[in-house]
């Protein structure tokens, strides 16, 4: 955060920090996509962020405390990012957002399932997310249940529905049509 804060209301303060469109696409990516590495975080991106905005918009998440950052072991040129704790607990927020969106503009399927499932399992659901993010950027351990796993999935077969594929990619297969009698 640059500068005093304009007040010290909590939504003000919050907005300050997260008030732009690009740093909550980065915190998604990062939590639903799990996208760690720069060059995922700008060639993946479904909204095309530009290369200077997410350099930016990670230097300011790195200030304020919702990502940190260390070097890559594979690779000396790379860093991985991780989601903090106060990042982590904006998945009640980012849920609520999603609901609003699914429900108020014209979002696509594939692109809500996620949100849809999150809404519905509620409060549970989402402890079951946190604690899954908290061993994926924390080091915590790593709970029974992939609620990760659950939403792609999701994000999968919602995806195959409206290309009309199956699983992986592939044209599923048709039954041979049944020639009538001459």
């Amino acid at each position: 955060m640059e500068g005093a804060p304009r007040s010290g209301c909590p939504i003000n303060l919050t907005l300050e920090v997260l008030g732009d469109r690009w740093s909550l696409i980065v915190i998604r990516d990062v939590m639903f996509g799990n996208r760690r590495h720069y060059r995922e975080l700008l060639n993946q991106s479904e909204e095309g962020i530009a290369s200077n905005i997410l350099a930016d918009r990670l230097k300011r998440l790195l200030e304020a405390g919702l990502l940190s950052k260390r070097d890559d072991p594979t690779h000396r040129q790379k860093s991985i990012y991780s989601l903090t704790e106060p990042a982590i607990q904006l998945v009640p927020l980012l849920v609520q957002m999603g609901a609003w969106g699914v429900r108020h503009t014209p979002a696509s399927e594939e692109l809500s399932i996620r949100a849809q499932l999150l809404e519905q399992g509620g409060p549970a659901l989402w402890e079951a997310f946190m604690a899954e993010l908290r061993a994926v950027h924390l080091g915590a351990p790593v709970p029974q249940r992939s609620v990760l796993a659950e939403l792609q999935a999701a994000f999968e077969a919602a995806l195959a529905r409206k290309t009309g594929t199956g699983p992986g990619g592939a044209r599923p297969k048709r039954a041979p049509r049944k020639r009538s009698a001459p």
